[in-house]
């Protein structure tokens, strides 16, 4: 077998390699601005013609990433967007950052990589990069991407690399960016590996190698599993000490101050983001393979599944003592987004509990300053505009539930004005008068 000889590493190393990333949303818009300010020419490939407008313009239409660094890079040319995958040819290097969420049966849905892998094929030629980053299970890139770059008739490690890394994107945090969190690398070769850690390096902080994409691939999993575990037992533990009287924040952070073998998990209204909702489920999927039953694992997103439904039995019970039924009662959801702060709708148990609120009967309206409105798709099936958020107006509603504890709420006023609050993210933890509304759930 011939091996493949790279002149690629030299390219990457003078900065002059070509790079291409596949799907310019949350991980792909941060990471091409990564490369383009390393010295690297970007080109994102992106099916959305809004979005390449938007950046061909250097308008971010991601909150937590400002226009202004974005107008820079690509003012001056470092960073451009196409809707035409044929310049795939021209790139050196193409990451592919496209959802991999989950079908209608909670099985991995493939179908966002298959395209992708199927518009890429014609335009592979020798030398080029490969990486995927989508989230997946164990065997993703040399059980499926791999095939459909091969149809181009070249081979993965002898006529092109081949590589996957995870994306670690944390919308909204302040302390990590896609520069500073260490990124792990995995090979389809030891060749492969070494051009794609090359590559990374000289954009990110800190690379950290593993021996196979499998590996990488599962490491993406285990991470996340391991918070939808914990979180699925904070969630159970609230449920319980809700039953005790007990308020599950203040056992937390008293737990929290042991300085060793204990990190915290908050209870919430449900799974939210591209990640920790839907990563259990590729592996409990590709699990059945091998014979296996995850039972840990599907126990913990049972329990976390089942979140929204406890947080509207809250609802009815905060709405009883007022002597009102949720049935035609008029509810306003406070936070549309998974978590404080950010714009993402990726996974938000908010809509399910909005829309298991409009199944009771509840009239529901919803306020989140991010998230101006709501559109049917991914299993919602409303239409709803964000309503403003006014001292004047919000007596009207027969319960508030705060959903997403947005910093730039004033929860002093919204309890005040309120008739009742069912809150589900302890936002109202420094409320003084009125507590006696709140219902925590």
């Amino acid at each position: 077998m011939r091996v493949m000889v790279s002149p690629l590493l030299e390219k990457i190393r003078r900065r002059e390699a070509r790079v291409g990333v596949v799907g310019m949303g949350y991980v792909g818009l941060p990471l091409g601005m990564a490369f383009a300010e390393a010295g690297f020419p970007v080109t994102g490939l992106e099916v959305d013609k809004r979005k390449v407008d938007n950046i061909g313009k250097g308008v971010s239409y991601i909150k937590h990433i400002p226009s202004a660094p974005l107008a820079e890079l690509t003012s001056k040319g470092k960073l451009r967007a196409t809707t035409d995958f044929a310049k795939a040819r021209e790139m050196d290097c193409i990451i592919i950052c496209v959802p991999t969420p989950l079908t209608a049966s909670r099985e991995p849905d493939m179908s966002y990589i298959v395209k992708t892998g199927e518009a890429l094929s014609p335009h592979v030629r020798p030398g080029q990069l490969f990486i995927l980053e989508s989230t997946t299970y164990p065997g993703t890139t040399d059980e499926v991407l791999k095939p459909l770059l091969e149809r181009s008739g070249l081979k993965a490690g002898v006529d092109f690399h081949l590589a996957f890394s995870p994306e670690r994107e944390d919308p909204g945090n302040k302390s990590f960016n896609t520069k500073t969190i260490p990124k792990i690398v995995g090979g389809h070769t030891p060749a492969c590996l070494e051009v794609a850690q090359a590559l990374y390096a000289s954009a990110l902080k800190e690379t950290v190698p593993v021996s196979s994409t499998r590996v990488a691939e599962l490491a993406k999993l285990l991470e996340n599993i391991y918070r939808c575990v914990n979180i699925a037992m904070v969630n159970e533990m609230k449920m319980l000490c809700d039953r005790m009287n007990i308020d599950v924040w203040e056992v937390i952070n008293a737990a929290a101050t042991k300085p060793f073998g204990f990190q915290a998990f908050y209870p919430g209204p449900g799974l939210g983001g591209h990640c920790i909702p839907i990563d259990p489920f590729y592996l409990t999927w590709k699990a059945r393979e091998y014979e296996f039953h995850t039972k840990f694992i599907e126990l913990a997103g049972e329990v976390n599944t089942q979140m929204p439904y406890y947080v509207v039995t809250r609802t009815m019970e905060a709405l009883n003592k007022n002597k009102k039924t949720l049935n035609g009662a008029k509810v306003l959801c406070l936070g549309a987004a998974y978590k404080k702060d950010i714009d993402d709708m990726r996974e938000s148990p908010s809509l399910r509990v909005i829309s298991l609120l409009k199944e009771k009967g509840a009239e529901v309206a919803f306020h989140d300053p991010y998230v101006p409105r709501l559109e049917e798709g991914h299993g919602f099936h409303y239409s709803m505009q964000s309503v403003p958020l006014h001292p004047e107006t919000i007596g009207q509603y027969d319960a508030v539930v705060i959903l997403t504890d947005h910093s730039c709420i004033d929860y002093n006023m919204v309890v005040k004005q309120s008739q009742c609050v069912v809150d589900t993210r302890n936002a109202c933890k420094n409320v003084g008068p009125g507590r006696e509304k709140v219902t925590k759930a």
